[in-house]
């Protein structure tokens, strides 16, 4: 069998005439995929307009890559979320074939000379192949530089396996080993960058669909929320192999000889010689060069699923509670007691952890949260049942003072629910401290932290390696909500010998609070990361 022979560059004038449901397929095709390859929302265009090219974060080259699939008119409305997420899809498909409709409209009516359409084909799947391979670079270095599937923190790893979501279990499965993550942004990235080039598109579509497709099923199968732009990609692969299946088949199930004929327009001129190869360059340059540059920096010093600001070093570990009152009263240890605190930890960065025997609101989302507050970076309480509780404090080291934010907030669109031990149900359960809180006057909310305080713990805009900060960051702070309503108390904490910690105060219910901790050492069977974000 010959398999070595030359690709034919074929003329229009001596390939097949396509047969009139190819035509029409073709039409509804081009629209289709032209739709969901470029950016249709005006957001998209606002957010390239402000981005400050000379102070990038990764996330503002990362968006730009990670945009919605499909037209988004009334899909929602009409279809609900009954699609699983595809209502954009199958809105698409529908404007898709009420145009290619018109199109074989006009084209009998004018009676139009008839058109194989190449040219439109090739320009198609070169739209196409840049989407894919800018997308599923962006999404490949957050892996290659692991922070998407972070190492879990103390309060994770101190929380029961039958408290864990399937999500949660399945992103700390692969946030163990970190260097199988690795593996798969080295996957991703290289599909992306095969796609860049002509010749090597076919080999950068099997790798797209292969990764790809394992992870839509893999989304579906551990209630990940990401199945919808995983498939995206799937589909982006499964056109761009269109071509070469029937070759395929022919050479390795019918095993004939394959002659390659592929179809180039005329890119001779100077100009656009010179147009294709500076926009290629540039091309790879931003997604291949800077974006990795930036993910470096944010993989170093702001990891996006992890707060970026240090926590007080003489704090950190985890704690037993020897002693907690309430209100003046001793609540001896009980395991099934709803008040008392268990498992205290504070973390290397600035996040206080506790679990209590009560049922809690249960956030189902992927922990991205806000980029930039370390307040809304939520990777810790994503998918964690069991009365598990976390805390971003600010820290007042002068004065020994802890002023805590609760890092759960109600967001609709983040599938939130309320879960106990191993339980879930309806509506949040606390709700006195969420009445506590609505009652909050606009002043109390505006100065929970005196301003003395506020100038010994610095501002946390700030509070980052300068090669790290950004134009996104100073925007996102500025606009960052006033007086938002959240669960908060203040503690003092005092520690003698480094291994006990004295916490006084009140709780976010207002009740006097007197807890004692005494370090302990756990020797958790995991070994420690070598590859963990951040420096603290």
């Amino acid at each position: 069998m010959q398999n070595h022979q030359p690709t034919v560059v074929a003329t229009k004038g001596n390939l097949p005439v396509w047969k009139n449901w190819q035509l029409i397929l073709f039409r509804i095709g081009f629209i289709f995929f032209i739709a969901i390859s470029i950016p249709n929302s005006v957001a998209w265009y606002q957010q390239l307009a402000q981005l400050n090219w000379l102070k990038l974060n990764y996330r503002d080259l990362y968006d730009i890559a990670r945009f919605g699939s499909g037209i988004n008119f009334l899909g929602n409305t009409i279809f609900g979320s009954s699609l699983l997420g595809y209502a954009n899809w199958i809105t698409t498909a529908l404007i898709a074939v009420a145009g290619a409709a018109i199109w074989t409209l006009i084209v009998k009516v004018r009676k139009l000379p008839r058109n194989e359409y190449y040219s439109a084909w090739y320009w198609l799947r070169v739209v196409v192949r840049y989407r894919a391979g800018i997308g599923i670079i962006g999404f490949g270095f957050t892996k290659l530089l692991p922070v998407q599937m972070p190492y879990p923190s103390f309060g994770i790893l101190n929380t029961n396996f039958g408290d864990l979501t399937a999500q949660k279990l399945y992103w700390l499965s692969i946030g163990i080993v970190p260097w199988y993550q690795v593996f798969a942004g080295v996957v991703e990235v290289a599909a992306g960058t095969l796609l860049f080039f002509r010749k090597t598109t076919t080999l950068g579509s099997i790798l797209l669909l292969g990764a790809l497709g394992d992870i839509v099923y893999v989304n579906f199968a551990y209630d990940g929320g990401v199945h919808v732009y995983s498939s995206y990609f799937v589909l982006l692969a499964a056109l761009l192999l269109v071509n070469d299946i029937p070759k395929v088949w022919k050479l390795l199930v019918q095993e004939k000889d394959v002659v390659p004929v592929n179809y180039y327009p005329d890119l001779s001129n100077s100009w656009i010689k010179y147009l294709r190869v500076s926009l290629k360059s540039f091309t790879i340059f931003l997604f291949l060069g800077v974006l990795f540059y930036l993910q470096l920096i944010n993989f170093l010093y702001d990891p996006y699923k992890q707060p970026s600001v240090a926590g007080v070093k003489e704090l950190r570990g985890n704690y037993a509670v020897t002693t907690f009152k309430l209100n003046g009263e001793v609540i001896p240890y009980n395991p099934t007691d709803s008040v008392r605190w268990q498992e205290v930890t504070f973390e290397n960065w600035s996040t206080l952890t506790f679990r209590v025997n009560k049922p809690h609101s249960l956030d189902l989302s992927n922990g991205g949260g806000d980029p930039q507050r370390d307040v809304n970076r939520t990777f810790e309480i994503t998918g964690l049942a069991g009365g598990q509780r976390a805390f971003h404090y600010y820290a007042d080291e002068v004065n020994k003072v802890l002023y805590l934010e609760d890092k759960y907030k109600p967001v609709p669109d983040r599938r939130n629910r309320t879960a106990g031990v191993g339980g879930d149900g309806g509506a949040p359960v606390d709700e006195v401290a969420e009445q506590a809180a609505a009652k909050e006057t606009a002043k109390e909310k505006k100065d929970w932290i005196p301003a003395e305080a506020r100038k010994n713990i610095g501002d946390e805009e700030y509070k980052i390696d300068p090669k790290a900060y950004s134009a996104r960051r100073a925007r996102e702070f500025a606009k960052a909500p006033k007086g938002e309503i959240r669960k908060r108390f203040v503690v003092k904490y005092e520690t003698l010998d480094g291994s006990h910690i004295i916490l006084t105060g009140e709780d976010e219910n207002k009740n006097s609070l007197y807890v004692e901790l005494a370090r302990i050492e756990k020797p958790y069977a995991l070994s420690p990361s070598a590859l963990q974000a951040g420096k603290y």
